[in-house]
């Protein structure tokens, strides 16, 4: 077996060591993980081999092999491979569309210096990993050359790709356009958890060390599929490029799930946002719940936030009927005051004003099975997937939370598919083994602090 780079836990330095034998793929249903322990490849901005699955790669060589049409609608969109992947498609002539997050369609490399120093720290530091990446020659600053091949929006308007936000709309843009997916030739569909960036991908320019926030990706052939993410994509695109028809957000009309047979199983997708006159059963959360509610032995869950209440509720009472139900939730969320993941360790804290979150339900027989994986330096639970009794999965661009249900453009996929979900189950096991669990003491201290700052005097 040939020596690698593997994962590291706790901020350690990668090891050298032998990996895992792949799982077998459904031929329909293709699942992959930046941070796979069976596979490897080599980075290509940083030049470094290491574990995992090249996201980008699989979606430019997709792309690479277009036909008719490429449809893409992803939040942000910083990488040049699959940047010069479209525009060479376009240049062939094949029909490439894309939409972007308003947030994130202006080009890095056209910001001004003020608009720079403006900027929260958060936005600064991807302003400062495009900077990195981009300046290959490491000289300090950005030559016309680099930016033509670095700066992936501007490369898409040098080839002339159509792009469009969620302003087309005519509005000041939805709660996010969050959604993650490509649609090539009306057949296949990528939905994935990242966005295409080198953080969300491949790892931080500015820590040698990270190798990106864990993310997933499926990769599915299915035409009847397809045309269900076509559909979506049509109505925010509308008639193209300032014709004020596209809709976004809560304007588009009530889309119910809706199942197709692909491969080995079924796939139900259903896209957010939910409007207010819908039922909540209805809506993609409604949706996670009735999938949670038909749990019989177990649930695992490894999110990026979790603040849904009544989801946390569903799963307290299969906790309660013996359903086992083990949780991980990134480091920057599991412990504030909105987290689900307090209520299943059985404790709540209050705002800053002393108020707790509506209808918020602390479990009263607390579990110890959640906490948070032990990540690299910089690097990010970014899934938002679970997995039940082993044979179920879900997964999509739709974080477990209010806002994500109706507010935001959003893919929830289930996957009924014994094959593909064994590659969930693995990647969960390979996050929970040396997770820190339970609540850790910085937490304990807290809440005693607020019990004294909060109760009445």
């Amino acid at each position: 077996m040939a020596a690698m780079l593997v994962g590291c836990q706790g901020g350690q330095k990668p090891l050298l060591g032998s990996r895992p034998q792949p799982l077998p793929q459904d031929p329909f249903v293709q699942v992959y993980f930046n941070h796979n322990q069976a596979a490897e490849y080599q980075e290509p901005y940083r030049q470094r081999q290491r574990a995992g699955d090249d996201l980008e790669q699989i979606i430019a060589e997709s792309i690479a092999g277009a036909v008719t049409s490429v449809d893409v609608a992803v939040q942000e969109f910083r990488l040049p491979k699959i940047a010069a992947a479209l525009a060479e498609r376009h240049q062939a002539g094949v029909k490439v569309r894309v939409i972007l997050e308003n947030t994130y369609s202006r080009p890095w490399s056209e910001l001004t210096g003020a608009e720079v120093g403006k900027m929260d720290a958060q936005m600064r530091q991807r302003y400062d990993e495009f900077v990195l990446m981009a300046d290959t020659n490491g000289d300090g600053q950005l030559s016309p050359e680099e930016i033509n091949a670095r700066d992936a929006l501007v490369m898409l308007r040098n080839a002339g790709v159509s792009v469009i936000d969620d302003t087309a709309d005519g509005s000041k843009g939805s709660g996010l356009m969050h959604h993650k997916f490509v649609v090539i030739d009306g057949s296949t569909t990528i939905v994935t958890s990242a966005n295409f960036t080198p953080s969300d991908i491949h790892g931080d320019f500015g820590n040698a060390d990270s190798l990106g926030n864990a993310n997933n990706l499926v990769k599915i052939d299915s035409p009847e599929l397809a045309a269900l993410f076509i559909q979506e994509f049509d109505l925010m695109w509308g008639s193209g490029r300032g014709k004020r028809d596209s809709k976004f957000g809560v304007k588009k009309p009530p889309r119910g799930a809706q199942q197709v047979t692909v491969g080995g199983g079924t796939i139900t997708v259903q896209f957010s946002p939910t409007g207010k006159k819908v039922p909540w059963e209805n809506s993609s959360n409604g949706l996670i719940a009735q999938t949670l509610a038909a749990a019989v032995s177990g649930v695992d869950l490894a999110l990026f936030v979790f603040s849904e209440q009544p989801l946390a509720d569903v799963l307290l009472q299969k906790h309660s009927s013996g359903v086992g139900v083990r949780a991980l939730i990134d480091p920057g969320f599991a412990y504030r005051s909105y987290s689900e993941g307090l209520d299943m360790l059985g404790v709540a804290l209050a705002d800053k004003n002393c108020r707790y979150e509506e209808g918020n339900l602390p479990w009263p027989s607390a579990i110890a099975s959640v906490g948070v994986p032990q990540l690299l330096r910089g690097d990010k639970l970014h899934h938002k997937f679970a997995v039940i009794d082993g044979t179920k999965a879900i997964a999509g661009s739709h974080n477990w939370s209010h806002a994500a249900n109706q507010q935001n453009d959003e893919t929830l996929l289930v996957i009924d598919n014994p094959t593909v979900v064994a590659h969930y189950v693995r990647e969960f096991d390979r996050l929970y083994t040396n997770a820190q669990l339970g609540i850790p003491s910085k937490i304990q201290d807290q809440i005693k602090q607020q019990q004294q700052q909060c109760s009445p005097s």
